[in-house]
């Protein structure tokens, strides 16, 4: 094979083994947030963490994030978040070559197979994942699914098992990987790798899968902690479906168009006007051709991936669940161009603003990370010496939010946890927080309470969080 051939068949893998080196370098300066500070993947010391974490926490089995937060707890500061990024930037790659693989044995054309492998990669609705700390279980999770659809389609008795153990490890990193048990059979058929009658006996089996796994849970020793954002509401499905549509088929900046302090409604236009010929040529241009067996099954399949976040909750972090399903989409759109001039040149466009939009995403994360550790180092050097026991009074923050990338003030702080990061986990020990509403006399009536704790001996210092403001009395 010659090096045109060569370079015709795999020109999108080379342009993300060109882009990997640059995304990584600019994502491993992204610190912890909010939930980052909490999660399963944190730096865990807890020396129970087998039975309290690898088998079941909270309200989920992640034995591989028990795993990563494990090893991160072998050292804090050294691996912490450094580790998760390389782990989920590293995953991020896998994926898509595993998407492309996909592609290239459903059979689409070249030209196809790699432009929708480079949308995923650089695509700005992934963006919430991959500039993530805590979000590997996304990435591997949508690994081995993809692992597990090309074991099911292939025509040997090894197949099911095969199968059913990627569909199992992928449940491991996340539960929503579970969906592939349905979608699995449900792609097959679309795309004529089995016939209707395989198709009933194999989502039976999918479904065998689905209520084994959660009898396993039930089993499981465990304490399920449901947070009230899980519970479904028919506004809450509707709101979610809108999110899944706008992340998943609308590429704009996102921080420019929803981000309140950064609105920039022209920019924002810019970045959408820009994309929108990519928009038209595949989902527009081509509507016509949607109307297919494979299609349907597609679309049913994507709908799948994300039920679980549909009817609990629906983030930018979860557009990825759909990204393989998308990536087909795509695919099979451009697989019926013969005149590839257009298709080519309203990519370009959508490549050049994805990246600029990456861009700012990853620039916003990163400052978002700052001013938690800004804080944090602040409250350890008006705290001036080490103290076992601090109590954290935040006063509500009406700072908006949006995913990720701009975070309010006080959970970057992560509540207090971000000091003890700096301390290298040395201190506090322990930390109690506590919100008071905003108000005219918030200070004063935080000041008051933090007094109030500390004659109590409730604990030896107190840490007063007003937006950015870090306040200490002891």
């Amino acid at each position: 094979m010659n090096k045109g051939i060569i370079i015709r068949k795999y020109w999108a893998i080379v342009i993300i083994l060109l882009l990997l080196p640059f995304f990584l370098y600019y994502i491993l300066q992204i610190l912890p947030t909010h939930d980052d500070w909490t999660s399963t993947t944190s730096p865990d010391f807890n020396p129970f963490w087998i039975k309290e974490r690898f088998l079941f926490y909270g309200y989920h089995w992640r034995p591989f994030d028990a795993i990563i937060g494990y090893i991160n707890g072998l050292n804090p500061q050294g691996l912490f978040p450094s580790f998760n990024h390389y782990v989920v930037v590293i995953g991020h790659t896998i994926c898509v070559l595993m998407i492309f693989k996909m592609l290239t044995v459903l059979k689409f054309n070249h030209t196809a197979v790699n432009i929708a492998t480079l949308y995923c990669f650089i695509a700005p609705a992934t963006m919430a994942t991959v500039t993530a700390v805590d979000s590997m279980n996304q990435t591997y999770a949508l690994i081995f699914d993809i692992i597990a659809f090309l074991f099911y389609i292939k025509k040997n008795r090894m197949r099911y098992i095969g199968w059913i153990m990627m569909i199992i490890i992928a449940a491991w990193w996340k539960e929503n990987g579970l969906m592939w048990a349905l979608i699995c059979p449900i792609l097959a058929y679309g795309f004529e790798f089995i016939d209707r009658k395989t198709l009933k006996k194999d989502l039976i089996i999918g479904v065998g899968i689905m209520i084994t796994y959660a009898l396993a849970i039930y089993l499981l020793p465990k304490q399920i902690i449901i947070h009230p954002e899980y519970v479904p509401d028919v506004l809450k499905i509707i709101k979610n479906f809108c999110k899944f549509f706008f992340t998943t088929f609308i590429t704009v900046d996102y921080i420019y168009l929803l981000h309140q302090p950064s609105r920039n409604i022209l920019l924002a236009a810019i970045t959408f006007l820009f994309s929108v010929p990519f928009i038209y040529v595949v989902f527009i241009r081509n509507i016509p051709i949607f109307k297919s067996k494979k299609i349907i099954c597609t679309i049913i399949s994507l709908l799948i991936a994300v039920a679980p976040h549909l009817f609990t909750v629906y983030s930018m972090m979860h557009t990825y669940a759909g990204m393989a399903l998308l990536a087909i989409l795509i695919a099979y759109s451009l697989n019926h161009y013969y005149n590839i001039k257009s298709v080519l040149l309203s990519f370009i466009l959508f490549f050049f603003v994805a990246l600029c939009i990456d861009a700012h995403l990853i620039y916003a994360s990163i400052q978002s990370g700052k001013v938690g550790k800004r804080m944090a180092i602040e409250a350890i050097h008006e705290t001036l010496t080490p103290v076992k026991d601090t109590y954290v009074i935040i006063i509500e923050d009406d700072y908006p939010k949006l995913s990720s990338f701009c975070v309010i003030p006080n959970e970057a702080f992560g509540w207090g946890i971000a000091a003890r990061y700096e301390t290298n986990y040395q201190w506090p020990v322990t930390i109690q927080d506590t919100t008071i509403e905003r108000s005219v006399d918030a200070s004063i009536q935080a000041r008051q309470l933090g007094r109030e704790i500390l004659s109590k001996k409730q604990s030896e210092c107190i840490w007063i969080i007003d937006h950015e403001n870090v306040e200490v009395i002891k």
